[in-house]
């Protein structure tokens, strides 16, 4: 028989809900509990994932699926292996999970052999092994901090980065040993460097050979790049942290690449460093010899490089060259099964996917990504519109399936007959992930996401005569006709990334933002993805005209909603680049923006990393009138709006000097300005208060700034 206190539910009524703000900090945005990182057996008879074991605890799990069985089965929890202590991050791990985004704990990535029998993951700076058939997990002899640990494909070795160091663990005999170890205290080996990890998607720093032979690693040496100190100034007694930091026109780290045996005897591999000094990615199958792509640092040529493993030699097996820039396609350059080589192209104004330089995907179907190679084709992302996201599977013979339709964001895994897709979309709440045999559902795979408090209501248009797309979210309570309400842009507005999307957990914090009392309005304008190289290169050297199109936006949705929308209170707020883009609306379109918040903003972008502003702006040296156009310091003074700028003293991508400078340009100026300095917050803001009170203060300043018409 249950009993209960007489006065259980009384006591739960007293207690304070948990604001959506706290809430969605609690739970990374409504994330947490979704199944994540899929590796399928190449026999189909299993899938292994990562899944928090709620939508409210971060401490990620590794888990089974049983194919056959439709069954789950927990493989490692991080507080049972760590017997409840607290994880201890490494400096290394933490910078890998800021450059990733990672703000999860515990077991947030794996790698597995070949046959999928052994996982092996570092934890709390410890390297362990899973035996997925067993579920018996033991810890390795490992020197901390362990990172990236990956078994070789036999099963046989596990290696892993360490203190600048490639180690080797023989797991018939326990043992772990140094491979290579570094030659001097700014190099590392095995891992990314810097630019790699943040700006080209390459979080990896070593590669196995298909028969555990041997691996190829990447060597590192960022003795050219110039140090920048990180400051604590809540901790004057704290001396500043110094990090190595590639500024646009300064120098990056010289990377090589190294085959190196068992043994730790090792040969460089050979290419032209001097004209190609970015290693964009690194294949290796056993459908040929390993590929390497390299980019010259304008990022406008492009070379795949076969390498001879005798001789270290490399040798040219295909050449890409842009005018703009060429684009990073995840996925590829790689080796098709029977020889071919994998590639996309840019022709007609679509990125199409391609076997030995041969468009074998249609025209208008965009390509963003290659998931899967095998024998059974190609598993690819695709779509013909931009706020969706398509799974594709291209055969060998060209023969191209759509695997979805329902309009959503899609992404799957494959290997044979078996696929996993994730699924998200404006219809339902979190992630979806079934799991099919031969196109036909088997199964569905558990997502113990939150459910977030509210849905929203949001309607997709596209605007203007170049069709911008757009979400448009009004207060949910809110009677069309019956009050015009002060209208918020939430843009990110910047290259390479969509904020406009099918998909719902997309507008939880736009939809918060719009039951406080707004019209908000997310906007995607030129150079994002999904919509042809054409769009995507209109803001070559010219990011101020990012903010041309959120200028059409306010316009054309006032003659939408012209009963709806107040356009004399109009506001803009954003991260990082939606930072900068800002700023730059109350600095530059006083007549159109109101009020400003402007977060991480990128100010001056002779701050920023090399690879990502040379790829739009060119080399500053080269182009200094370019730079100076784009910068919001010459601007500043003829700032007369609220702006709110906000920044972490922590942040090692936006440091906290473009916040800095821009204030001292306009107290210079004698402009009014608020600044909000994040104490010990990265470029990430992750911390639960920290999230809450922000979103908080953001409204009360948005409020008071937009309080009467302007």
């Amino acid at each position: 028989m249950t009993t209960s206190h007489p006065n259980a539910d009384q006591g739960a009524a007293e207690r304070p809900a948990v604001s959506y703000p706290r809430l969605a900090a609690r739970t990374l945005r409504f994330t947490l509990g979704a199944p994540r990182t899929f590796t399928l057996a190449p026999d189909g008879s299993r899938i292994v994932f990562l899944r928090a074991p709620s939508g409210t605890d971060r401490a990620i799990e590794l888990w089974s699926y049983d194919v056959a069985e439709g069954t789950e089965r927990r493989i490692a929890d991080p507080s049972a292996l760590l017997t409840d202590a607290a994880e201890d991050l490494s400096p290394e791990e933490r910078a890998r999970r800021e450059r990733s985004r990672e703000g999860a704990a515990g077991i947030v990535g794996y790698a597995c052999d070949s046959e999928v029998r052994l996982a092996a993951f570092a934890l709390s700076s410890r390297l362990w092994l899973a035996d997925l058939g067993t579920s018996e997990v033991r810890e390795l002899p490992s020197v901390a901090p362990v990172v990236d640990p990956r078994p070789d494909p036999s099963g046989r070795f596990v290696a892993y980065a360490s203190n600048g160091a490639l180690r080797l663990v023989d797991l018939q005999a326990d043992k772990d040993v140094a491979l290579v170890e570094p030659d001097g205290d700014t190099v590392a080996w095995g891992v990314a460097e810097f630019i790699a990890a943040e700006e080209m998607g390459r979080t990896r720093g070593f590669w196995w050979a298909p028969d555990g032979s041997a691996l190829l690693v990447e060597r590192y040496d960022e003795a050219p790049v110039p140090v920048w100190h990180i400051a604590n100034p809540a901790h004057p007694d704290q001396a500043p942290q110094p990090v190595r930091y590639p500024a646009a026109g300064t120098a990056n780290s010289e990377v090589g690449l190294w085959l190196v045996d068992l043994e730790g005897t090792r040969r460089e591999v050979r290419w032209d460093h001097a004209r190609f000094p970015y290693l964009a990615d690194v294949s290796w199958s056993s459908s040929g010899p390993p590929l390497l792509y390299v980019l010259t640092r304008d990022q406008r040529t492009a070379q795949v490089l076969a390498v001879d493993l005798a001789e270290g030699t490399t040798s040219l097996v295909h050449e890409v060259t842009d005018q703009a820039w060429i684009d990073l396609i995840p996925g590829t350059p790689a080796w098709l099964p029977d020889g071919r080589l994998l590639t996309t192209v840019d022709e007609g104004d679509t990125r199409r996917l391609a076997f030995d330089g041969t468009p074998v995907t249609p025209p208008g179907l965009q390509v963003g990504a290659v998931f899967d190679v095998d024998d059974s084709g190609v598993l690819v992302s695709a779509t013909t519109e931009p706020v969706e996201q398509h799974v594709v599977r291209v055969g060998l013979d060209g023969t191209v399936t759509e695997v979805t339709r329902e309009p959503g964001l899609h992404a799957g895994r494959a290997a044979g007959d078996l696929a996993v897709l994730v699924s998200q979309t404006l219809t339902h709440d979190g992630v979806r992930v079934r799991v099919l045999r031969d196109g036909s559902e088997v199964g569905q795979i558990e997502s113990r996401q939150e459910r977030p408090p509210f849905m929203p209501t949001v309607t997709l248009l596209r605007l203007g005569a170049r069709e911008l797309r757009a979400a448009v979210l009004f207060p949910r309570d809110h009677i069309p006709g019956s009050a015009r309400l002060p209208l918020l842009l939430d843009p990110y507005g910047g290259p390479h990334a969509l904020r406009v999307r099918s998909a719902r957990a997309s507008y939880l914090a736009s939809q918060w933002l719009a039951d406080q009392g707004f019209c908000v309005v997310v906007a995607d304008g030129r150079g994002t993805p999904n919509r042809g190289p054409a769009w995507e290169r209109q803001v070559l050297n010219d990011f101020v005209s990012t903010l041309d199109d959120q200028v059409e936006v306010v316009a054309e949705v006032a003659k939408r909603y012209p009963e709806d929308v107040d356009t004399g209170r109009v506001a803009i707020r954003g991260w990082s680049y939606g930072g900068y883009l800002s700023a730059l609306a109350v600095i530059q379109r006083p007549d159109v923006f109101h009020a400003g918040v402007a977060g991480a903003p990128v100010t001056d972008w002779r701050l920023y990393d090399t690879c990502y502003t040379e790829r739009y702006l060119g080399h500053p040296e080269e182009r200094p009138e370019v730079y100076e156009r784009n910068s919001l310091l010459a601007s500043a003074g003829k700032l007369e709006r609220p702006l709110l700028l906000i920044h972490g003293l922590a942040d090692d991508n936006v440091v906290a000097a473009h916040t800095l400078r821009l204030s001292s340009a306009l107290l210079a100026a004698g402009r009014p300005h608020i600044v909000l300095p994040l104490t010990g917050v990265t470029h990430m803001t992750p911390q639960e208060v920290v999230a809450e009170n922000l979103l908080l203060l953001e409204l009360e300043f948005l409020r008071d700034a937009l309080s009467s018409p302007q």
